[in-house]
């Protein structure tokens, strides 16, 4: 038996991996998905929240299990996994990136020129001084063209506003600690929201020990599941 600590990218909460939990559960694992402060269940102001609060949180999260984790993070959730890794990386057996921001020592979300004038996203995306909202009518669109109704349903009633400031953290990374955690990269071919080109692009300036393929959209926690359930336990 692994345990799985699943942290969600921005506009998401945990629910976004009620499937994976279920899957990862029914094979005999234990499965944690904390809501990131101001997402969620969590109420944490929006002023309030910044990286070094979303690290604290998966920190405690996995400081209160009694075995080292898988630890997973999903788009912008890659930048929290990082820190994470850093900080205990004696509790993390493997940083797994799930279509993830991966960026460098130094860099930050802003860095890796994700959101340029030609990206899909930018139509949707309304960035202000203090958060970023994106609208509901571009979420099948960008992140679950793949996925059923239900949850794209789920996902409009569900999605959260995210601080402007955690793509503003850089990275602080060394060897001693978040490099001796090993690394896997789950890139999906068909995203609209990461291009693969993009996602390749990152995983070669920090390069990963294992990539894994999946040809689905920006969400297969949602689009391909049990794939995805059968690729965390394969690590």
């Amino acid at each position: 038996m692994s345990t799985f600590v699943l942290v969600h990218g921005a506009f998401h909460g945990a629910w976004c991996w009620y499937k994976v939990i279920a899957g990862l559960e029914a094979r005999g694992h234990r499965a944690i998905a904390p809501d990131l402060p101001g997402h969620g269940l969590d109420r944490t102001p929006m002023e309030k929240c910044n990286l070094g609060l979303y690290v604290s949180t998966v920190v405690a999260a996995i400081e209160a299990e009694e075995e080292p984790v898988v630890l997973v993070g999903h788009s912008l959730g890659g930048l929290t996994v990082t820190q994470v890794a850093e900080r205990v990386p004696e509790r993390v057996r493997s940083v797994v990136y799930l279509t993830a921001m991966l960026a460098p020592d130094g860099q930050n979300g802003g860095d890796l020129n994700l959101i340029t004038e030609d990206s899909p996203t930018t139509q949707y995306l309304e960035v202000g001084e203090l958060a970023m909202t994106f609208r509901t009518e571009g979420l099948r669109e960008i992140f679950y063209h793949q996925c059923p109704a239900e949850d794209v349903a789920l996902a409009s009633l569900l999605a959260s506003p995210e601080p402007t400031v955690i793509m503003e953290a850089p990275m602080r990374t060394t060897e001693l600690n978040y490099g001796r955690v090993p690394r896997v990269y789950i890139e999906c071919t068909e995203d609209q929201a990461i291009p693969i080109a993009k996602q390749r692009e990152w995983y070669g300036v920090v390069p990963c020990q294992r990539v894994i393929t999946m040809e689905t959209d920006h969400s297969p926690f949602f689009s391909a599941p049990a794939d995805l359930v059968a690729h965390l336990e394969s690590i």
